[in-house]
């Protein structure tokens, strides 16, 4: 079963070295977990780091499904041009994280879960 690092690994394969910040935001794109758009794995691996490689990452391409990789190459074709601030801002304004958030103060951190669900309805309709 394909995980966040396999994600991670693909995307920085197929695009090189870039920010932790970009990585995180490419992944959520590529819908790879149900936690919002920072995978509090993948960020406690990049912690402290400012850009990652594909030799960073533990993943496998051979752990994703071809429906899983055309996904990510789409998300990598639409997103990947933008800089790690442009894509932060593009999520923050997007409804399944402002649901997520409903209630928790601006600026404040939280661990509210972003589901799948509520991506499915949101990205599935643009």
């Amino acid at each position: 079963m394909a995980n966040v690092f396999d994600t991670a690994k693909y995307i920085l394969e197929k695009s090189g070295t870039m920010s932790t910040m970009k990585l995180q935001k490419l992944c959520y794109y590529s819908q790879a977990w149900a936690n919002g758009p920072v995978c509090p794995e993948l960020f406690f691996k990049t912690k402290g780091k400012y850009s990652v490689s594909a030799k960073d990452e533990t993943g496998g391409e051979e752990n994703l499904t071809d429906d899983q990789k055309d996904t990510i190459d789409k998300v990598l074709e639409h997103y990947g041009i933008h800089d790690a601030q442009w894509l932060s801002q593009l999520t923050h304004m997007e409804d399944p994280w402002m649901k997520a958030r409903e209630g928790v103060p601006f600026g404040m951190g939280c661990n509210n879960i972003i589901t799948k669900e509520s991506m499915a309805l949101y990205y599935g309709g643009l």
